[in-house]
This record gives C-alpha cells, sequence and structure tokens, in this order.
C-alpha cells in the first residue's frame, strides 16, 4: 500500500509552469489602461493567492477600485485565450503522475487559479489523471486557499478523508493551507517560491524533483 492513499496537488508552480503566460496577460491587461508593465520575476511573487489579488499587486498605487475591476476582466479575458501558449507541465510531471495512478492513489488538484482557467488546463494537459479538480469560483461558496474548504471539498468529491492524504504544493499558501486542513505538505522546490521562501513560511518536508515526489507518496 502506498504510504498516502491520496494526493492533492496545487497547479501553477506545482504541476504546471505557468509563469509566462501568467505574466504576458498582466501585462497585456495593464497596457490596455497605460499603466507599466511588470518583469516575470514581478509576476511570479505577485500569484499564489488568485487573480483578483494578482491584478491589485500589479497595478500602481492608488489605482481606483473601478479602473482594477476593468483591469482583471481584461486578463480574465486575454488570459482565457492565450493560457496555454507557453504552459505545459514541469519535466518529470506526467511520468510521476502515472506512477501515482498506477499504485491506486486518488489525485486532485486544489487551485486558487480561476476555476474556467483550472477546468481547462487539466484536462488539456492531463486528461482523464485527476479524480476531482477545484479552482477558485466564488459562486460555489468555497472559500478559497489557505482557507482547507477547497481541499475538504475535493475530499468530499472523491469520497476520501483527511486520513492517508498528502498536500503538495509551491508556496507559502500552501504550507498555510495543508496546516488548515491539518495534513501532512510536501512542499516543491521547483516553483514560484524559494526553498527559503518555503522555510521562512514553515515548510518542512521538501522534493527537489517530481521522481523524488513519487517516492515519497508511494513510500
Amino acid at each position: 500500500m502506498p504510504a498516502y492513499q491520496t494526493a492533492v496537488f496545487d497547479l501553477d508552480g506545482t504541476l504546471l509552469n505557468t509563469l509566462e503566460d501568467l505574466t504576458l496577460s498582466t501585462n497585456a491587461a495593464l497596457a490596455a489602461h497605460g499603466m507599466p508593465a511588470h518583469p516575470i520575476e514581478h509576476v511570479r511573487r505577485f500569484v499564489g493567492n488568485g487573480i483578483a489579488l494578482l491584478i491589485h499587486r500589479a497595478v500602481p498605487a492608488g489605482t481606483p477600485a473601478d479602473v482594477e475591476s476593468a483591469v482583471l476582466e481584461d486578463f480574465k479575458r486575454h488570459y482565457g485565450a492565450h493560457c496555454e501558449d507557453h504552459t505545459g507541465p514541469y519535466p518529470g510531471i506526467p511520468q510521476m503522475l502515472e506512477r501515482l495512478r498506477a499504485a491506486g492513489v486518488a489525485l486532485a488538484v486544489v487551485s486558487n487559479k480561476a476555476d474556467f482557467a483550472v477546468q481547462e488546463l487539466v484536462e488539456r494537459q492531463f486528461p482523464g489523471t485527476f479524480d476531482a479538480v477545484l479552482g477558485e469560483n466564488e459562486a460555489a461558496g468555497i472559500s478559497k486557499k489557505p482557507a482547507p474548504a477547497m481541499v475538504e471539498a475535493a475530499l468530499a468529491r472523491m469520497g476520501r478523508s483527511r486520513d492517508g492524504m498528502v498536500y503538495v504544493g509551491d508556496s507559502e499558501v500552501d504550507v498555510q493551507t495543508a496546516a488548515n486542513a491539518g495534513c501532512p505538505c510536501l512542499s516543491c522546490t521547483w516553483g514560484f517560491r524559494t526553498r527559503e521562501e518555503l522555510v521562512e513560511a514553515g515548510a518542512t518536508t521538501f522534493v527537489e524533483t517530481p521522481a523524488e515526489l513519487a517516492r515519497a507518496i508511494l513510500g
């Protein structure tokens, strides 16, 4: 039996390298309103808490709320059309997921990314791989991470409990989510945060490669 029977994954920076497309869409939305662009390293720090906060961090300080909302809508339109232009799995991720599925591990994705983009990306990049997929969806009434609600909703959809579950992510939000959900966390070092930032956030268990991640989950 695997060491963990259920694995719940973050998406951006954990399974998929989405940073270039996020940066391009952010800057396209900003440019439409005459606002300055950000380098990719700035956007790396902006992501993790959903697209509304991404745009709030990207617009100049003091931007009126109605203008910020318009930038957000432009981002949604651009990203919806271009979310896969440069996005793909990190090397070794598909093989890692195949190993876990072959071993009978239940797999889920929970992401603060807008649900429309999460569903499209997961279905196109990992067809038939995951048993539950949740993105940020205000209409569903499920609080986004680091609240545990998304993890709990994914477990409910799979008919699983927190017993035998591990959470996998790449950011401080993921460390906090796992703590709030009362489950172990495996922190990936290939994502959007440095190891030092993860340590500062309270991470204690790290994986350096997808192959190492598979071994940690399977035992």
